[in-house]
């Protein structure tokens, strides 16, 4: 699996849906958030576990702390994004074998570019529905498979994605109150 290319594609994807809606002030879809706080969190995220991988973190999470300028239009946050997934898949593609600590287990470089396509996919997901649009990543059998070994089986891999975040419901299967991915 390539996760640097499948970073950089999930951004693209995302970025582009995210640049089609009009109102980044309202409230995500299942957050406390509101759909341009949500995009610092994943920018936050993205900058955090880059910094991790970088500099092969033993024992705590970054000091580094990076977000959104505020006051940016909504263009120039995208760009931001998109800045901060194509870092971390520079750093994740330069050292494979590179461990760090995460708070959900030490992972190696695959873990975390899965951890970032996973906060893109999902917080779009979280700002799309907000603005009730039917948005569905693909290529997230990768990123199950990776991250939530422990995932029952299922046809769909988009909405098994969302059972295993907490987000979905799936037939005969209890819905996670909480969760954590295998990092």
């Amino acid at each position: 699996m390539n996760w640097s290319k499948l970073l950089d594609s999930t951004a693209r994807d995302c970025v582009q849906v995210l640049g089609e809606l009009p109102d980044f002030s309202r409230r995500a879809h299942g957050l406390e958030w509101s759909c341009r706080e949500t995009l610092d969190h994943v920018v936050e995220g993205l900058l955090g576990y880059t910094a991790l991988v970088a500099t092969r973190a033993q024992h705590r999470w970054t000091s580094l702390l990076g977000s959104l300028r505020p006051g940016l239009p909504i263009e120039h946050c995208l760009e931001g994004v998109t800045t901060a997934a194509t870092l971390l898949s520079h750093v994740t593609a330069a050292d494979p074998g590179a461990r760090a600590w995460h708070p959900w287990g030490t992972s190696d470089a695959s873990g975390f570019a899965a951890m970032g396509i996973t906060e893109l996919m999902m917080h779009t997901h979280d700002i799309t529905r907000a603005h009730g649009v039917d948005w569905r990543p693909e290529r997230c059998a990768p990123v199950v498979e990776r991250l939530f070994p422990d995932a029952p089986t299922h046809s769909d891999p988009f909405e098994l994605l969302l059972w295993c975040t907490g987000r979905g419901e799936l037939p005969d299967v209890p819905r996670r109150v909480q969760w954590q991915w295998h990092a």
